[in-house]
């Protein structure tokens, strides 16, 4: 019987079931979407999370018996190995949550023996399956930010592991601090109580309120500075109105990519990495149009290449992301794939 490993990509709205067979091939690209629950509690959420497995396994003709491996991806920073710290997106009572130990009881307890898990930041896991398509054959290592609610960032090794750190807080580089001299604005406190102007606030979803704020007394005559909505219903409103080319949208995700660019510049400083994938929902073909994605790509280039050694502006390969709102789940996968086999 053909072993599978899955993986669960655990944001604090909705939840995402992905696997790979022991080869490290995908299963399936169909997303598996169902809500996490978090509003409801921990018993909730695990709840959810092994519902969705049973589903996956049931629409792709599988079973129990087949799950060698199990990874979850879910936001830090983290206490210890699979106990959450305080987390900008999820409910504060899930402060010091034993998510490992509890995962892998109801797995247990579902599966009728043990089922090997290993838990790891979302951001780290998503690189590790941008990494393996990137890379294809070779075993460069590729650096992946992925801007969304939050900023995710990833090193992955020669290895195909992410960088973790002593804390599992290695690569937060979310919430490092911009370079605010270079991009012309004050810091802004970020969602995780910040205030030195985290490289998130700047490049995000949950930063454009922030920027929308900055850059609105620019345009006195737009709808928006006109409309009594909440802050952050203008902001969500920003991608769509982006796409039909108005002047404030385009402004502020053109900001946006500058800043990322930047930082990826100051992180290639330190990990000199092949190749630098882009992900994130303005990478997804199906919520951003072609153009969109090509001017957000080329303003990351052009901010990120002034501030490369000359080796680095040779080699470095900035490319879109490929799995989209698959790669935390895959990546989740093939770590419990990989240690699987250590």
């Amino acid at each position: 019987m053909k072993q599978v490993y899955i993986g669960t990509d655990s944001g604090a709205t909705t939840s995402k079931t992905g696997a790979v067979w022991s080869d490290g091939n995908t299963v399936s690209t169909r997303l598996l979407q169902r809500p996490t629950n978090s509003q409801l509690g921990t018993e909730a959420v695990i709840e959810s999370w092994v519902s969705a497995i049973d589903e996956y396994l049931q629409q792709n003709n599988l079973v129990w018996e087949q799950v060698a491996g199990v990874g979850l991806a879910i936001p830090g920073p983290y206490l210890r190995y699979g106990v959450l710290d305080r987390t900008a997106n999820l409910p504060a009572a899930f402060e010091g949550w034993d998510v490992h130990t509890a995962y892998s009881s109801a797995l247990a307890q579902k599966a009728g023996r043990a089922v090997p898990l290993v838990v790891g930041n979302d951001g780290n896991y998503g690189g590790v399956a941008e990494a393996q398509r990137v890379r294809g054959n070779s075993n460069a290592t590729v650096l992946m930010l992925a801007p969304g609610s939050g900023l995710g960032v990833a090193f992955v090794d020669h290895n195909g592991l992410p960088l973790e750190g002593d804390t599992l807080a290695g690569m937060e580089a979310g919430h490092m601090p911009a370079p605010l001299q270079l991009l012309g604005i004050k810091p802004y406190t970020c969602g995780c109580g910040k205030d030195w102007g985290c490289v998130e606030v700047y490049t995000t979803i949950s930063g454009l309120p922030h920027l929308l704020g900055e850059f609105l007394p620019r345009h006195p005559e737009h709808p928006l500075a006109q409309s009594t909505a909440p802050a952050k219903e203008k902001a969500l409103s920003l991608r769509g109105l982006a796409q039909k080319g108005d002047a404030l949208a385009i402004e502020i995700f053109d900001f946006q990519a500058k800043a990322l660019g930047i930082h990826v510049a100051n992180l290639a400083m330190a990990l000199d990495p092949t190749f630098v994938v882009i992900g994130g929902g303005l990478m997804d073909p199906e919520s951003t149009t072609n153009e969109f994605r090509e001017r957000y790509l080329r303003i990351v280039r052009e901010s990120a290449l002034p501030y490369l050694w000359k080796t680095q502006r040779e080699r470095i390969t900035i490319v879109p992301a490929a799995l989209g709102d698959l790669s935390q789940a895959i990546g989740a996968a093939l770590v419990a794939l990989y240690q699987g086999r250590a």
